[in-house]
Order: C-alpha cells, then sequence, then structure tokens
C-alpha cells in the first residue's frame, strides 16, 4: 500500500488548507492537493492527501471513506498512478441518440440524385 490516497465528492468549497486539517488526525501529512480547472481555478471535486506512514493510509481510509462533508459522502481510497498506457473509454461521437436515422454512403450526392430521378417526370 502507498502513502497517498484519493479523496473524492469533495464539495467544490472545500480548500487545499481545509483538506489537511480534514485529515491531520491521522498522521503526518507531507502534501494535500485540490485538484482545480487550469482555466477557472474552481475545484473539480476531488484531490490527494500524502502521509508519511501508510499506518496513517489505512487509518484514514477506514474512518473517513463515505463520512459525509457538506453533505456529501466523500470517497476515499488508495491513489493509483496514472497509467498512460491503460484503455480509455471512448465515445461515438458519430451516432447519438439524437441522430438516429440510417447511415447512407459517403456518396451522399449521388444517391439524392438517383431518388430525385425516380420521382420526377421527364421533360418532354
Amino acid at each position: 500500500m502507498g502513502n497517498r490516497i484519493y479523496v473524492g465528492n469533495l464539495p467544490f468549497s472545500v480548500t487545499q488548507q481545509q483538506l489537511q486539517e480534514l485529515f491531520a488526525n491521522f498522521g503526518e501529512i507531507e502534501e494535500a492537493l485540490v485538484v482545480a480547472n487550469k482555466f477557472s481555478g474552481r475545484s473539480k471535486g476531488f484531490g490527494f492527501v500524502s502521509f508519511k506512514d501508510e499506518a496513517a493510509v489505512e487509518k484514514a481510509i477506514a474512518e473517513m471513506n463515505k463520512k459525509e462533508i457538506e453533505g456529501r459522502p466523500l470517497n476515499v481510497k488508495e491513489a493509483v498512478p496514472f497509467d498512460e498506457n491503460k484503455p480509455r473509454k471512448r465515445f461515438d461521437r458519430g451516432r447519438s441518440r439524437f441522430n438516429r436515422g440510417p447511415r447512407r454512403d459517403r456518396n451522399f450526392e449521388d444517391n439524392r440524385d438517383s431518388d430525385q430521378g425516380n420521382a420526377q417526370a421527364e421533360p418532354q
């Protein structure tokens, strides 16, 4: 087990100082970080806390997981390093629930012209 925990479902009003105070009872903290949007500076609702020893990590997870802070139950678990090679979910942006019509061939103009030719009478 590592020395870092993930704290999810944080209220957006929680600062790094408040996060550090929230977990200070479990052991000596090396770093407390609330992740924020780089453009607006607003909290993204999660953060990380690094402890000096693993015993503090286990105790913090056991006592703080599902504890309510400002009406929101925290999600506290061991942090895992980001793996760049791990496949992530991709969204199929081509077909949404709003675009459920039949797919057409890439050569859409040819399909349209042939349909119009059948529907119209030849000029005399």
